[in-house]
């Protein structure tokens, strides 16, 4: 077989293996495990297109020789043709060469060495990631930018806190100004004009090797500003464009508008007209959205907000802990910290090995799928994974009634039951017998891996009153207590916290972190109410396992007292 019918080989094989992990898209966007896919998928195409680029050389270096060959011959026999072609060998040479040689020199020519590569491309590209997960990454980048209150100076060099040298990517001015353009296309001018005025702080610094010019630029910018009701900018911006392009149609006509307006408005004397001209434009700033708590959850994942007082942080504690002498860790008890006293959260240390959790990965992330999760504007609780085999997280809608993709969680789960290999039921053992609660009862191990800006919105992990049939139909109760397995180290970001008492939880590969959903006498516990913090820097894999209150009636028995 020849190096093609390898390539082709090859090819067929990546194609057969791609296709039995998916056969739709898959919102690669949100699971970093499943972006490491591409990276591969992409390695191999550079390998594909340095082979086609081999094959265009060597097929140029055969012309080449062919033409260099025939030029000493041509100008030799064309100084003395008819003595050249005296010799009979040179008369059957010239016969053989115009009748036979040129002729495979054209097919030579003709022959098209990017088929294979052109082939190859057309069988990945069904894979790759659409416009859904460039619009999604884009927003995970303002999210991060947001939340962690970077600059885009800070993004577009790529000098992100955490992240390492050897890793880091800058932002070129077309990366800008795309990302300006998907803030524009949501009607969010507020990063419209953070993107936009660092695509032409670059552009002017390099004007080479870009694609958006910059009359582009400003034609978004003048717009965006003013959307922000900055008409002195905005009046600024325009003029500027019409500078370098003093026929751009709309420019011209938004120059008179903003003349018009800003001459108006200075004539304006009372606060109801000032207020009815502004009406429809956004204030500046950032816009408003459906988190009411959104300030304190962003404060809370930069490791701000609310501390713990030095008197209560003094009855915190570490120590060894073996659950009033289980058989198990009589002898080796475990590390277990207090993380928190009210509610109480602990962590314990080296609870699972580097083997088991490699294993838990490699099990998950075949059937790593867009996360079913409650939504932080109905309340509805996270689907259960008997529903889990959707392909995509889906929501009801509070304003259409429809089902809709869960934007605000940015991650993919799987789930692993204890039948499916010795490892998960070796963890769900251990959860067992150091929490001292009932199993049984509780859910599969849920694996999830977070994406570009990974994170999980604010949200309780129990059914509340208002939903009394949230898991009816496991039957076996409310979610009692939360297990929080971390199976990676964060390099920045990426926090759990719990934004009613101000209490951050960092992650840390081996460890995992537990606490009560509910008070002794069945009654949620709303001071649980918590959220995964977006990653900037690093791939979050995880695992919870959701403890129900049936199995538990002796184990942890009912009290009318709240828990502290």
């Amino acid at each position: 077989m020849d190096k093609y019918g390898r390539m082709t080989s090859c090819w067929l094989l990546i194609h057969i293996l791609l296709f039995s992990c998916s056969s739709a898209h898959n919102d690669f966007f949100t699971s970093i495990g499943h972006m490491t896919d591409l990276l591969f998928t992409e390695k191999d195409l550079v390998a594909s297109l340095k082979d086609y680029i081999r094959a265009e050389e060597n097929k140029l270096e055969q012309i080449k020789k062919w033409a260099d060959k025939l030029d000493v011959l041509s100008a030799a026999a064309t100084q003395d043709p008819e003595g050249f072609l005296g010799h009979p060998v040179n008369a059957f040479k010239l016969m053989k060469r115009l009748n036979t040689e040129w002729g495979q020199l054209e097919n030579l020519v003709l022959t098209d060495m990017s088929d294979v590569f052109i082939s190859n491309l057309t069988i990945q590209r069904q894979y790759f990631p659409n416009d859904d997960d460039q619009i999604g990454a884009a927003k995970a980048l303002m999210r991060l930018q947001d939340t962690y209150q970077l600059d885009t100076n800070t993004i577009s060099t790529g000098e992100l806190p955490g992240s390492s040298s050897s890793h880091r990517s800058i932002l070129t001015v077309d990366d800008c100004y795309d990302l300006g353009k998907v803030a524009y296309s949501e009607a969010d001018y507020y990063h419209t004009e953070l993107w936009m005025v660092q695509a032409l702080r670059q552009l002017d610094q390099d004007e080479t090797s870009n694609t958006v010019d910059t009359v582009t630029i400003l034609d978004y910018l003048s717009y965006s500003v003013y959307q922000q009701g900055e008409l002195d900018r905005a009046l600024d911006f325009t003029k500027r464009l019409l500078e370098l392009d003093p026929a751009h149609q709309r420019a011209k006509g938004n120059l008179r508008y903003f003349e018009y307006q800003l001459t108006k408005q200075k004539k304006m004397e009372e606060r109801e007209e000032e207020e009815e001209e502004t009406e429809g434009r956004q204030r500046k700033g950032r816009p408003d959205d459906y988190l009411p708590e959104r300030k304190k959850y962003e404060q809370l994942c930069r490791g701000e907000g609310l501390r713990m007082t030095p008197r209560r942080q003094s009855r915190l504690f570490c120590r060894y802990y073996d659950n009033n002498r289980h058989p198990k860790y009589v002898i080796g008890p475990v590390k277990q910290e207090d993380e928190w006293d009210h509610p109480r959260i602990v962590r314990y240390h080296n609870i699972v090995s580097d083997r088991e959790m490699e294993k838990v990965k490699e099990l998950a992330k075949p059937r790593l799928r867009r996360a079913t999760i409650s939504n932080p504007v109905t309340g509805v609780l996270e689907t259960a994974h008997y529903r889990i085999s959707k392909r995509r997280a889906t929501v009801h809608d509070p304003q259409t009634g429809k089902l809709t993709t869960a934007h605000y969680r940015v991650s993919k789960s799987a789930w692993l039951g204890a039948f499916e290999h010795p490892v998960v039921d070796e963890i769900n053992q251990r959860i067992e017998d150091l929490t001292g609660l009932d199993v049984t009862t509780a859910e599969d191990l849920q694996v999830a891996n977070y994406g570009v800006g990974g994170q999980y919105e604010p949200h309780f992990d129990f059914g509340r009153k208002d939903e009394p049939d949230a898991f009816e139909e496991l039957g076996t109760g409310n979610r009692i207590a939360t297990w929080l397995l971390y199976m990676s180290d964060v390099q920045a970001g990426g926090a759990t916290v719990f934004t009613d008492i101000g209490a951050s939880v960092w992650p840390k590969k081996g460890t995992a972190v537990f606490w009560y959903n509910l008070h002794p006498s069945g009654e949620g516990d709303y001071r649980t109410r918590h959220a995964a913090c977006p990653v900037l820097v690093g791939n979050k894999w995880v695992s919870n396992k959701w403890i129900h209150e049936r199995g538990q009636e002796f184990r942890r028995r009912c009290g009318l007292q709240e828990y502290h």
